[in-house]
């Protein structure tokens, strides 16, 4: 009896599409975690008020929020994807841009001044803060320098020098506008690239005794700044003037406990706290949720800077490395900065809290750095989480 011929069974094709690292995955998904958590903050924080002052549905800063964010979400799709070689070769232009809009923004009739501070470009809800693009070009355009010339790091004549004069020129245009919370995080971020590229920490010493010297001039020169600085020491003493914010910030932490008094039920956002879908988010998130919701904002950026300092680790060239720990630099410092002023543990410089403020600008820009970040972390091929 003849055998009986079997069918031949075609294998499953294989997928070409190779599997992200885990870094990239750490990324993205700490990433959205804290945009779902800042739509849901954002109208938390907003719709009383909004609904109390000009009627409504009390949806406007959440419409916003999602608008941007999408934007943003755009954005970092097509730069995760690729583009960061044309990234690179755009950096002289992208920096030349920004330095334009900042000069721009000091122009009467075109900057929009808002509370005192010319800051914004654009008009309604259609505004623009360049300060905000300045930080991403900044890191960008350090990140390259310090990587092409990495034996002139130990003195000032040498890379240093250039990156400090383009750098302190950004950080006082943003001062002036005023904005000296934004100007502190370019500091500080460009102060990790240094530290990174391997600038020696007593020529790093020296330019931070200089800035430290220079922020405190820029302080006391002003009355304003003085007294700001001033109700940061004791916030208490002045609760009905300087230190009402920062006062009613610690009040609505404290009020919370550790579990918080629940999602939406927040008195402070009401009646008593200014800015509270922006700069202040961090205090109602610690009123509703407790120190166990702070905690877990805290964990989620413990996650980008953990993921975004390995992919630093695992880049293949010096440029990489300096970006992607620039960039990782960027997002926990304005996250810091903002965590301390609201917590009292640093003066209020108004920065807002990456990925959860209400903020068109900074939320588009955060989005961006991230879809850089992942670009970066989708090149390892070599995985070196163990």
């Amino acid at each position: 009896m003849a055998p009986v011929a079997r069918p031949r069974v075609r294998a499953a094709p294989k997928s070409r599409r190779k599997p992200k690292p885990v870094e990239y995955n750490i990324l993205l998904t700490a990433t959205l975690c804290l945009l779902a958590a800042g739509a849901v903050m954002v109208y938390s924080a907003s719709s009383a008020r909004t609904l109390l002052e000009s009627g409504g549905d009390g949806t406007g800063y959440l419409v916003k929020y999602v608008t941007f964010g999408a934007v943003g979400l755009v954005i970092l799709q097509a730069l995760a994807r690729g583009g960061l070689d044309l990234l690179s070769r755009v950096t002289p232009a992208l920096l030349g841009i920004s330095f334009l809009l900042l000069l721009a923004v000091k122009i009467p009739g075109i900057g929009v001044e808002v509370n005192g501070a010319r800051r914004w470009l654009g008009a309604g809800s259609l505004q623009f803060q360049p300060s905000e693009l300045m930080k991403l070009a900044l890191v960008l355009y350090a990140a390259g320098l310090l990587a092409t010339t990495p034996s002139k790091l130990r003195n000032l004549q040498g890379v240093v020098g250039p990156l400090l004069l383009v750098g302190g020129a950004a950080i006082l245009l943003i001062a002036s506008q005023p904005d000296l919370g934004s100007a502190l995080v370019i500091a500080f971020t460009l102060g990790a690239l240094l530290l990174v590229a391997g600038t020696p920490l007593s020529l790093l010493a020296k330019i931070a005794g200089v800035g430290a010297v220079l922020v405190l001039l820029f302080i006391l020169i002003e009355p304003y700044r003085a007294a700001r600085l001033t109700a940061f020491i004791n916030p208490w003493a002045h609760a009905d003037s300087v230190g009402f914010q920062s006062v009613q910030g610690q009040i609505a932490v404290g009020s919370g406990g550790l579990f918080g008094v629940g999602l939406g039920e927040s008195v402070q956002k009401v009646f008593y706290l200014p800015e509270a879908h922006t700069d202040f988010i961090l205090a109602v998130i610690g009123e509703e949720l407790g120190v166990a919701g702070i905690c877990g904002l805290l964990f989620l950026y413990g996650l980008i800077g953990y993921a975004g300092l390995r992919t630093a680790k695992a880049a293949t060239t010096r440029y990489q490395q300096l970006l992607a720990a620039g960039l990782t630099a960027l997002i926990l410092c304005q996250a810091l900065l903002n965590v301390c002023a609201v917590l009292g543990l640093a003066p209020l410089t108004g920065v807002p809290l990456p990925f959860i403020s209400s903020g068109s600008s900074s939320l588009i820009v955060m989005l961006a750095t991230m879809g850089v970040l992942l670009n970066l972390a989708a090149r390892n091929t070599r995985h070196i989480m163990r």
